[in-house]
């Protein structure tokens, strides 16, 4: 094969390539070095008792070492952001972003891990060797559906928190927003009927939110349609899925199911008519969430719903995962959570939620991710819940 040269000074004439030269990311030092008596506390011969005492007592690693602070974001670069299955080289800029992302948004130190393999189990093995170094496990981009069987393998192998966010961030911040767009519109979560579009791992992971905390009814489509009880090729995640929504028994499409429906959330990458966005009802929620892309062009459905919101940072109410995992695993690390509970996941919806206050209007139903309250309004639910749900060690 034939490769290319490219030239690293016409690339670094976009600013996003000068941005990325040499990475986004560095270790630094906690302790200064300044002298041969600090070297020996650091290293030889004094680490050698730290280390006998984490031998004799294991816990101690938690606090004689970075481990309770520090996340593992691990991807196989299979489902990288809108872009697909690129590989883990490719995938390795967005999980440095995530990394600078954690840092910033919730102080919590994380190491990008792009694995060069996709079969399950090791995925599985790897993460589980590599688990003794880390206070949690943060999956990225990681295609469906192998990346529910992950996650739900490593939270049962292993004793901290493992979350994937492109499922249960997402979830997160769109149950926030509906529950601030339903109080907009003098409703609750339970007088509503929503559409979601994909049954990936955010459609899914959505789904499954909003159903535990109280939504009407939901009705989830693929490519191939609404899901349903019966449905024929069904996999075992929309099988399940499929038994415990859609209560009107919808099928056909996702553009006859909005019609009459009060929300619609996609997920999907695919497109949605305007005619289908009219037929909804009255005081309809539109979350259009597909990047960069919107499933419908957010000037044509605020022609007919009373609150929009997209993926995009260029529009009102932009549903940012950011706004919720820094403020989760910080909230989990500081109590040394053994997991992330769906009530701890909820609670961080709660918190978010509330952040808007009286605020809330029709192009404010969450905040934005620099709003410096949002972050530790999450953190302080997440560690509070985690107590309550007796998973804290801390």
């Amino acid at each position: 094969m034939t490769v290319t040269p490219v030239s690293l000074d016409s690339l670094d004439l976009d600013p996003a390539f000068a941005l990325h030269r040499g990475g986004k990311l560095e270790v630094r030092s906690t302790i200064p070095v300044r002298d041969a008596d600090d070297l020996s506390l650091a290293y030889t011969p004094g680490v050698a008792r730290v280390c006998t005492a984490i031998s004799d007592a294991p816990d101690l690693v938690n606090d004689y070492t970075w481990v309770s602070n520090v996340v593992a974001v691990v991807s196989d670069g299979t489902a990288v952001l809108g872009l697909g299955d690129i590989g883990p080289a490719a995938a390795m800029p967005v999980m440095e972003g995530k990394a600078l992302l954690f840092k910033e948004f919730g102080n919590v130190d994380s190491v990008p891990i792009c694995l060069d393999c996709t079969d399950t189990e090791a995925i599985v093995e790897t993460v589980v060797r590599l688990a003794p170094s880390f206070g949690g496990i943060n999956l990225e981009d990681i295609s469906a559906p192998r990346c529910f069987e992950i996650e739900n393998r490593l939270r049962e192998l292993l004793d901290i928190p493992v979350f994937h966010d492109d499922q249960h961030g997402t979830a997160i911040v769109v149950l926030a927003a509906l529950q601030n767009a339903a109080r907009l519109t003098g409703r609750s979560l339970g007088e509503l009927r929503a559409v979601v579009a994909g049954a990936g791992a955010s459609g899914v992971a959505v789904s499954r939110i909003l159903i535990g905390a109280g939504i009407g009814d939901i009705a989830v489509s693929d490519s191939k349609g609404i899901i349903y009880a019966g449905r024929e090729g069904l996999n075992p995640v929309k099988a399940a899925l499929a038994r415990d929504s859609n209560k009107l028994g919808l099928t056909g499409s996702t553009e006859q199911a909005l019609a009459g429906a009060d929300v619609f959330i996609g997920l999907s990458g695919s497109t949605v008519s305007e005619e289908a966005i009219a037929s909804m009802a009255p005081d309809s929620i539109v979350f259009a969430l597909s990047n960069p892309t919107p499933e419908v062009e957010p000037d044509v459905a605020a022609r007919y719903a009373r609150v929009v919101a997209t993926g995009r940072s260029d529009h009102p109410n932009q549903i940012n995962n950011v706004l919720a995992f820094p403020g989760i695993f910080r909230g989990a690390l500081d109590v040394r959570a053994t997991a992330i509970t769906e009530n701890m996941k909820l609670a961080a919806a709660t918190a978010l939620a509330e952040v808007v206050g009286d605020d809330l209007s029709e192009a404010y139903v969450i905040p934005s991710p620099f709003d410096a309250r949002v972050a530790p309004a999450v953190t302080a639910a997440v560690a509070r819940q985690a107590r309550e749900d007796g998973v804290a060690r801390k």
